[in-house]
């Protein structure tokens, strides 16, 4: 078995991953090298792997490198073991993320939600992800809820579970959008998923709380492209860099009229609550 990784500039990482999607529909393996470089990988012998040329123009100018390496043919299962369950405890709620392979906890104060990841998803151990679950465990649920960019729908689901309603989730990867409402079956949850361009679809679908889990170049986008109703009256961002959070802070707030009520931050990751203005 053959393990072919493509590493690329993470500000693209998000579209030379709908790219790399299109020559591996059945999925990617995703890990951040570091702060510049994301590392997608496929799966496969050698004649069911996508060929370098295609790679290659499948990440474009954001390429740094690919490698290819030897893997033992039990890789399936030992992809499994980076999944683990993890456990969230915030505004007096606690949550359980865990794939299906994992068994339920017993504890009934834990709100039990069950993702599965696929191979190019993941349960929401990224601290991107927890940052935002975290958030979204401190507000009081108050009307819809939308998730953009909402992969797994991990997100989607927790809020649902939560008591939003409706809760929608949109996503430019028709993956995304299976994903999502599959895993809101398996949790006996209503969430909606359907396509959306995230960078060119015009102005976004709004809601009372509204999720965006993305890079620091597609929130900016979206926030350029307003939004399709009255802005949210709560907004969660995330997916950003430290460093990144202040600009994306002020450009939503001076764009719409919103103020930050909380910053969480995780290492080298920071998320925001961003709510009415005063």
């Amino acid at each position: 078995m053959i393990r072919l990784a493509v590493r690329v500039d993470r500000a693209d990482a998000e579209l030379v991953l709908a790219e790399l999607l299109e020559l591996a529909p059945s999925g990617v393996e995703e890990r951040q090298l570091s702060e510049t470089t994301v590392e997608y990988a496929v799966y496969g012998a050698s004649g069911e792997l996508p060929a370098l040329p295609d790679l290659q123009a499948a990440a474009g100018g954001s390429l740094v490198e690919i490698v290819t390496e030897t893997v033992a043919d039990d890789w399936d299962q030992r992809w499994k073991a980076f999944h683990k369950p993890i456990t969230l405890d915030a505004g007096g709620r606690r949550m359980r993320v865990r794939p299906p392979w994992e068994e339920a906890n017993d504890d009934a104060s834990l709100l039990d939600l069950v993702i599965d990841p696929g191979q190019a998803f993941g349960t929401g151990a990224h601290a991107t992800t927890r940052l935002c679950l975290e958030l979204l465990l401190g507000v009081d649920p108050d009307g819809g809820c939308i998730d953009l960019g909402c992969g797994s729908g991990v997100l989607a689901i927790a809020a649902a579970k939560l008591g939003w309603a409706p809760v929608a989730g949109f996503d430019h990867e028709a993956e995304s959008v299976e994903a999502t409402l599959g895993n809101a079956a398996a949790n006996s949850v209503a969430v909606s998923a359907e396509r959306f361009d995230l960078r060119g679809g015009g102005p976004v679908p709004s809601a009372e709380l509204v999720l965006a889990n993305l890079l620091r170049p597609i929130l900016l986008d979206l926030c350029d492209a307003g939004f399709g109703g009255p802005p949210p009256r709560l907004l969660i961002l995330s997916g950003l860099l430290t460093g990144e959070a202040d600009e994306v802070a002020t450009r939503f707030v001076e764009a719409h009229g919103l103020t930050e009520i909380e910053r969480r931050s995780s290492g080298e990751w920071s998320a925001l609550l961003l709510g009415p203005g005063l």
